[in-house]
């Protein structure tokens, strides 16, 4: 995994996650031989994995495809999608259009969490507008994140993180969504506190609610050496929501990298996890919807 720590993941041209989040805001398993050839569109799939895509993955090969949204949620509910992700109400209409969901609905960024209790007011305005707009649509989830450290020793950010998290977790109760809280390496996402399995099952098991749980974000756990594999079969219950991403890189999840996500993939539904798991790996191939048709036909499992 060494050689992971070299890749940066979170660059897509100008587009990165961070930068979509902050505008949403503001409105080790080793290689195995996998499936290498696309499904054919509008192939039907087992469905034991409920699959989702990230959009901001895709932001630059939209723009350079001159492909709106509408089109790619059509490509995306023909190829057995069920939802797009990390997207804005205002997004959300063209997706019911495709009889696609927000599997994840955004909040507030990365670096500024609850980690902070000075931050509690502006991240849990914003998770609560979260649940109640994913709550109007029928939606599951919302995103929240720890924060960057700055320097505070993480027991302290995990207490303020379950505070803050208690205050809002009988309001997603009422509401039925679970709040999310992600899982990310802070190698790419310098200083991010909330970068350890260890951490993150602490602050479920801590806040106590079934509606609060984690983003485990698959290719991030990987960048931060733990074992993908061992934390979904034995803390799956305190995952709430799946990402993907190849390592290194972060690119396709194929066999140009390392992680048997056809592995990964028959434990999380031998887990009985009934949620999303959403592909969030940047792809590097001139047709993007060919490496996400590929990635769609490896999960399914």
């Amino acid at each position: 995994m060494n050689e992971c720590r070299n890749q940066s993941g979170w660059q897509a041209g100008p587009v990165t996650r961070r930068a979509v989040l902050r505008a949403t805001a503001g409105a080790t398993v080793l290689g195995a031989a996998w499936p290498a050839v696309s499904p054919s569109p509008g192939a039907e799939l087992k469905g034991r994995i409920h699959q989702s895509v990230c959009l901001w993955c895709y932001k630059g090969y939209l723009k350079k495809s001159k492909m709106s949204l509408d089109e790619f949620a059509a490509a995306c509910a023909k190829m057995g999608l069920k939802s797009i992700e990390l997207v804005g109400p205002a997004q959300w209409p063209t997706l019911k259009k495709h009889g696609l969901i927000c599997a994840m609905t955004p909040s507030h960024g990365i670096a500024k969490g609850l980690n902070r209790v000075g931050n509690h007011g502006e991240c849990l305005a914003k998770i609560r507008k979260g649940i109640d707009d994913s709550a109007d649509a029928g939606f599951p989830n919302v995103i929240t994140l720890s924060g960057n450290r700055e320097g505070m020793d993480d027991a302290e950010g995990l207490k303020n993180c379950v505070t803050g998290l208690k205050k809002i977790a009988p309001y997603a109760e009422k509401k039925k969504i679970t709040v999310c809280l992600e899982l990310l390496n802070s190698i790419n996402h310098k200083d991010y506190m909330a970068d350890s399995t260890a951490w993150c099952v602490e602050l479920v098991e801590k806040v106590g609610s079934p509606r609060v749980k984690v983003l485990y974000d698959i290719y991030h756990a990987a960048m931060m050496k733990e074992d993908p594999l061992a934390d979904i079969q034995k803390h799956h219950e305190c995952w709430g929501h799946y990402h993907t991403g190849g390592c290194p890189g972060r690119h396709e999840i194929d066999d140009t990298q390392q992680l048997d996500y056809p592995k990964l993939m028959r434990a999380i539904a031998e887990s009985g996890f009934s949620g999303y798991v959403g592909q969030e790996f940047i792809p590097q191939r001139p047709d993007a919807l060919k490496s996400l048709r590929q990635a769609v036909t490896i999960c399914d499992v």
